[in-house]
């Protein structure tokens, strides 16, 4: 069938990978690259994101785009609200669904909310728009690379995560994943793009030997191992990335049944963000 297909099982990985880096993304562009005396919008919206405070997101970031209408980080910040709101009402940010294999093989195709995506489709729109008229003049800004890369991201999330279209998502993957690689290249000292690294090399690296070898081949980094040190990397060096990097390591702990270290990264988790019950839910399945 064609979900057991290699690229139907690379786009799995690549549709995991590019949900946590969205957000991974959004958070280094909102605190890196702001100017002072909006910093704080900046910081507050992605901080109500993280605690799924979404109507206030959208406030904080709409603040923003109204100061900077020229910077396309506003409506890429705005789409990933819309984007992460949807995941949360229909528990796709659910930590066991990336814990369990059969879960995410036979999940249903939910329900998409039509107003909301046709607000996400039109933010990314928007910012990709602002970053292309940016590139055209400045080919490595990295600011906009960084965009291009989190549109396309989102892209990928929403197809393969809502939509239920892997192949589609996984073009959008590949796409995100060109702009990373030139975005690194534009700016190498964004340490905490080890995360992104470290994600694919772990999802991936759960495969069959075989199809880790078909994935080798298409480009994808396929070591287990590795990307757990990657995500240990930045758990404990990263500057924005490291509470993902900590849940993912928690989602790790759990499917090599390592409870205890589990708990001790979700705790953390929640008493630094008690708005987002993710961190509990899972918390009291553990128990």
């Amino acid at each position: 069938m064609l979900k057991n297909h290699p690229l139907a099982l690379f786009s799995r990985g690549r549709v995991l990978l590019r949900m946590f880096l969205s957000i991974i993304l959004l958070s280094c562009l909102l605190r890196g690259s702001a100017v002072s005396e909006t910093q704080n919008h900046l910081n507050q919206g992605f901080d109500d994101m993280y605690n799924l405070a979404f109507q206030n997101a959208h406030y904080e970031f709409a603040v923003w785009m109204k100061e900077h209408p020229d910077d396309p980080m506003g409506p890429a910040a705005d789409a990933s609200a819309y984007l992460f709101s949807e995941f949360d009402r229909l528990g796709i940010l659910d930590v066991e669904l990336f814990s369990d294999d059969q879960r995410f093989e036979h999940r249903k195709r939910p329900a998409p909310d039509i107003a909301a995506k046709t607000a996400f489709l039109e933010r990314i729109g928007a910012a990709e728009k602002l970053a292309d008229k940016i590139l055209q003049s400045v080919p490595n800004n990295a600011h906009s690379l960084f965009v291009k890369t989190l549109v396309y991201g989102l892209r990928s999330d929403y197809q393969g995560l809502i939509e239920k279209d892997d192949l589609a998502a996984l073009v959008y993957s590949k796409r995100a994943g060109e702009f990373a690689k030139q975005t690194l290249a534009a700016d190498p000292t964004l340490y905490d793009a080890y995360l992104g690294v470290g994600v694919e090399n772990y999802i991936l690296g759960l495969k069959p030997a075989p199809v880790r070898w078909v994935l080798h081949l298409a480009g994808a980094e396929t070591n287990k191992m590795e990307g757990l040190q990657q995500l240990q990397l930045t758990a404990e060096k990263g500057n924005y990335l490291a509470p993902f990097a900590r849940l993912l390591l928690a989602v790790a702990a759990i499917r090599d049944h390592q409870i205890l270290r589990a708990k001790e990264l979700l705790t953390n988790l929640h008493h630094q963000y008690p708005g987002n019950t993710l961190y509990y839910r899972e918390l009291v399945r553990l128990h």
